[in-house]
């Protein structure tokens, strides 16, 4: 018999937490028992609302539901993490609890796995109830972190996914600070293959991504797996530096072959107001990744646990 561990990051998800529980209990009762079992595993994120309350009440109720509460709010990311640290199953599934991910799709998950997939990920076709802008940009975005990355990230999908044990156990070593589990998933290699889906409209409650954790999810991709940005820094650099020696070389002959000095002044503002922003540009760039590598070094824990729920 096979346990099958879901992990699902929850953050202010009072609204849609019901639903989701009993969405996820009713696909998991068309498996086999006899040859399946699963776990349960929610884990609140910091939520200011009655999420706990709600987790707390299903687990009451029911033996294969367990709880992870953080301390404080960690982010979507390290939720994730602490929900695959804290599962026994011989494969792991991650789905969040806005119920855009629709949970019947973890079922083909579980046939490719049985096919002899190490991890099955949901590939999003449709995304329903979304603006165009989001759209355009989550589009964008994949494709662009895939040409910078030296991984090939899939397009268009998610943390929706499932993992064997074999790969999540390898998935567990990296311990690093800025987590963008997408990339790493694929980093570690593996038989990988999609699942496709229609991505359905959230159930209740807000968006937990807005566009400013958005943008910093974003930038813990584009940072965490490639070096492209410092290449563009260099190459940068160097530019201006030509630029700089042409400047320099035509100050010279203007001092040396003619009598007119004024006439080098505004192409000497223009070089130092150049070079200045080149500089600076560069050194924001460099400043990221040194924020970074302090950031990783300090080796404090990803997350805090106030209490595990379920647990024996």
């Amino acid at each position: 018999m096979k346990l099958i561990s879901i992990v699902v990051p929850c953050y202010n998800e009072q609204e849609v937490f019901a639903e989701t529980y009993k969405r996820l209990t009713a696909t998991f009762s068309q498996l086999d028992p006899s040859k399946y079992q699963y776990e349960i595993i929610f884990v609140n994120d910091g939520s200011r609302d009655n999420t706990l309350e709600q987790i707390k009440g299903v687990i009451a109720m029911d033996s294969r539901v367990k709880g992870i509460n953080f301390s404080r709010n960690f982010g979507h990311q390290i939720a994730i993490t602490a929900g695959l640290d804290n599962c026994q199953g011989a494969a792991a599934v991650v789905i969040d609890a806005d119920l855009q991910d629709p949970p019947a799709v973890i079922l083909q998950m579980i046939e490719k796995w049985e096919e002899g997939f190490d991890v099955v990920y949901g590939k999003r076709m449709e995304r329903a109830g979304e603006s165009t802008f989001k759209l355009l940009t989550a589009k964008w975005f994949y494709r662009f972190i895939n040409r910078l990355s030296d991984v090939d990230i899939p397009l268009d999908t998610g943390d929706f996914r499932l993992m064997d044990r074999n790969a999540l156990n390898q998935f567990l070593s990296m311990r690093e600070s800025y987590r963008f589990v997408r990339g790493m998933v694929a980093w570690i290699g593996f038989n990988q293959i999609s699942v496709e889906y229609d991505r359905e409209v959230r159930f209740a409650g807000s968006t937990k991504y807005p566009l400013k954790k958005m943008l910093r999810l974003a930038s813990d991709a584009i940072l965490s797996f490639s070096t492209t940005p410092l290449k563009v820094a260099s190459f940068v650099g160097f530019i201006t530096s030509i630029i700089a020696f042409v400047g320099i070389v035509y100050s010279l002959y203007m001092r040396l072959f003619t009598d007119n000095f004024v006439e080098g002044w505004t192409l000497l503002m223009i070089s130092i107001l150049l070079i200045g922003g080149i500089i600076l540009l560069v050194l924001g760039i460099i400043g990221e990744y040194v924020g970074r590598i302090y950031g990783e070094i300090k080796k404090r824990p990803l997350y805090i646990i106030k209490d595990k729920i379920g647990y024996e």
